[in-house]
This record gives C-alpha cells, sequence and structure tokens, in this order.
C-alpha cells in the first residue's frame, strides 16, 4: 500500500508542480498578470485523478477487490498531502528564490484591475486594505505554507471522498 500511495502521490505532485511553475511563468511574461483558473483547477483535477488511480489500484491488486470507505479516504488523503506538499515546498522555492516580489507584483495587479473595471473609490480602498494584510500575511513562512496548502489540499480531500465512495466494496458487495 506505501508504494502505491507514494508512487501515485509523486506523480500527483509533479502534475501540480509543473503546471503551478509554468502558470507562474506565464503570468509574469503576460502583462496583464492573468492566468487561466479554468486551466489551473482542470489540471488539479487531473493530478489529484491518481487518487482515483491509487485507491482502484490497492483494492484491485492489493486487497483481493474490496475497499472500505474510510480506509480509501485514508489512501487518498495520503496522496493528497504528498502531491500538496511538493506544491507547497516548490512554491516556497519559486517564492523565496525566483519571485520575492510576487506579492508586490500580484497586489498592484489586481488594485489596477479593479480601477479599470470602475469599481467605486471605496471598494479600490478595501481593495488596497486586502492586498496589503495578504502582503503582510507572506512576510510570515508558516503563512505562506498556509495559504498555499489551501489552494490545493481542499481539491484533493474532495477528490479523496468521491472516489472512496464510487469504489468502496465490502465482501458482502461481491
Amino acid at each position: 500500500m506505501k508504494r502505491n500511495i507514494i508512487v501515485c502521490g509523486l506523480i500527483s505532485g509533479a502534475i501540480l508542480t509543473a503546471m503551478m511553475v509554468t502558470s507562474t511563468a506565464y503570468c509574469y511574461k503576460n502583462e496583464n498578470f492573468e492566468g487561466n483558473m479554468v486551466v489551473g483547477y482542470a489540471v488539479m483535477i487531473l493530478a489529484f485523478s491518481l487518487i482515483f488511480v491509487g485507491v482502484k489500484n490497492y483494492r484491485d491488486k492489493y486487497n483481493n477487490g474490496i475497499v472500505s470507505f474510510g480506509e480509501a479516504f485514508k489512501i487518498g488523503a495520503y496522496i493528497t498531502l504528498i502531491g500538496s506538499t511538493m506544491y507547497v515546498v516548490v512554491w516556497l522555492f519559486e517564492y523565496y528564490l525566483f519571485i520575492p516580489d510576487f506579492m508586490e507584483v500580484y497586489s498592484a495587479h489586481v488594485i489596477n484591475q479593479a480601477k479599470a473595471s470602475g469599481e467605486t473609490t471605496a471598494e479600490i480602498s478595501s481593495k488596497t486594505e486586502e492586498m496589503a494584510t495578504y502582503k503582510e500575511m507572506y512576510k510570515n513562512p508558516l503563512f505562506v505554507v498556509l495559504l498555499t496548502y489551501a489552494e490545493v489540499l481542499p481539491i484533493g480531500l474532495i477528490v479523496s471522498a468521491i472516489s472512496a465512495l464510487i469504489l468502496k466494496k465490502r465482501l458482502s458487495d461481491n
């Protein structure tokens, strides 16, 4: 089971980190700082589809076609944790070594976008305060880690729950 989890988790993490590095580079080259959220989430779903593969592989090859919801969810959660941790670690390297000005650039983009879309002065002021809060939070590496996990971990847990529901099979189900 461990090997199954590690292999699926590492592949999932490789897909997630490749997407993140590519999209970050694209956003920095694009003067509008625009990425594609649909593509980003689609790649996350693709990466976390390895949860389904890992649980099914465990159930069919290693556990005689039987897996409970709890066991399947646990496998999915471990795969999610490995992939998400890779995502966080790569982001930390990318942020601190290559783009330490990320929050300044991103904050300026969000505020300029608010101005360009015709938001009121109060709304722009609110956005400015919100971005200042995020910039302050990003000074603490613990918050960088927590915010980065918050981007990806919930999606993996949702996919884990769905996979566990689909793949659960008890001895009496055969």
